[in-house]
């Protein structure tokens, strides 16, 4: 397939999960099947399949709100990158995005913010990916220092999450709540939460919101002293507090990620608020 070819792009379904994990488990991302198939059903998750009618290459656009949306789940099949597969896809996300008004966002590796930048993209908070243990703990019952949310207290939870971000994410943050294994709590003292969901490879741990960095510092040990095994969590650059409290904790730096916005500088600037976020693929 050369670069110039017209891909047959077609809209994913829900019988296309195992197809979409095959893909993003051979890159060694950590999205599950939950994650698969809440892009599908609330999302335009698109895919190009090969003459066998096998799955390989997929994008994803999400609306937030009616200012932004996300794209996100850009994979291509080792055998089949550089030929321009995933430009296209990505044009056919971000094109009914601006149409509605959005302003299509994503976060990017160091390659492919070079890649996005070229297409109109605009680079906005650098942020990295961390990786560590759990402690589980006592501490994960959240009786002393924390409360643990229940379905009834979601909404305090995706207020604290829109006040922060400034944007509306209650789809997938409602979606995050709903899973079995999805913990989270709010902040004893002022506005703010930490949410913890269960990946393919690791738990992951974020978004927290929090007032200050001893806030968010009390809401980060809840969630690892609760966690069991491998974690993950995205930490903004600038929170070197955060980073610090995750070094004596013996996690390591995996890899980085900047947020980019297409066209507007804006969409992609840091809230004062986060400081952990969802994941490089939910923003």
């Amino acid at each position: 397939m050369a670069s110039s070819d017209v891909l047959a792009i077609e809209r994913l379904a829900l019988d296309d999960v195992a197809g979409g994990l095959a893909l993003s488990d051979a890159a060694g991302w950590n999205q599950s099947a939950d994650d698969w198939s809440f892009f599908i059903a609330a999302g335009a998750a698109l895919g190009v399949r090969d003459e066998a009618g096998k799955l390989i290459a997929t994008a994803a656009a999400l609306p937030y709100d009616a200012a932004t949306g996300w794209i996100s789940m850009v994979l291509v099949d080792s055998a089949h990158r550089h030929r321009g597969i995933a430009s296209q896809l990505v044009d056919a996300c971000v094109a009914p995005l601006r149409e509605a008004g959005r302003v299509p966002v994503l976060d990017a590796t160091p390659a492919g913010a070079a890649v996005y930048a070229r297409i109109g993209f605009v680079a906005g908070f650098a942020f990295e990916r961390w990786e560590g243990d759990g402690a589980a703990t006592i501490a994960a019952t959240g009786a002393e220092s924390g409360i643990a949310v229940v379905s009834s207290q979601g909404g305090t939870l995706i207020a604290h999450d829109r006040n922060a971000c400034g944007v509306d994410r209650a789809l997938l943050l409602r979606s995050f709540l709903a899973r079995p294994a999805t913990r989270a709590w709010l902040a004893p003292r002022g506005e703010g939460f930490a949410l913890r969901r269960a990946g393919r490879r690791a738990a992951q741990v974020g978004p927290i919101v929090a007032a200050d960095d001893a806030a968010a510092l009390e809401l980060l040990g809840l969630a690892l002293d609760g966690t069991a095994g491998r974690v993950f969590i995205d930490i903004p650059a600038h929170r070197t507090a955060i980073a610090d409290a995750l070094t004596r904790r013996g996690f390591v730096r995996q890899r980085p990620f900047v947020r980019m916005a297409l066209g507007d500088a804006g969409a992609a600037a840091a809230r004062e608020r986060v400081f952990a976020l969802a994941g490089p693929e939910f923003g």
